[in-house]
């Protein structure tokens, strides 16, 4: 099963993750899988801003083109 998270979601469970490895909330069994699941909410946050980035870029380029 895949989860679908949204930017927001993943954004905010990393912010909940560096909070508790900052605050030395986790054990040192629990770090690699925090780790882990830190990289894979990374991954969701940058596929999310990639996408958003090319239909801003389609956008611009249909406004430039409707102008001409």
């Amino acid at each position: 099963m895949t989860e679908k998270l949204t930017y927001s979601q993943a954004i905010e469970e990393l912010e909940v993750i560096v909070s508790d490895i900052e605050n030395e909330d986790i054990s040192v069994d629990e770090l690699s899988e925090k780790v882990k699941r830190a990289s894979k909410l990374i991954q969701v946050c940058k596929e999310a801003l990639q996408t958003t980035e090319e239909e801003v870029k389609r956008i611009l380029e249909e406004l430039s083109q409707e102008k001409s």
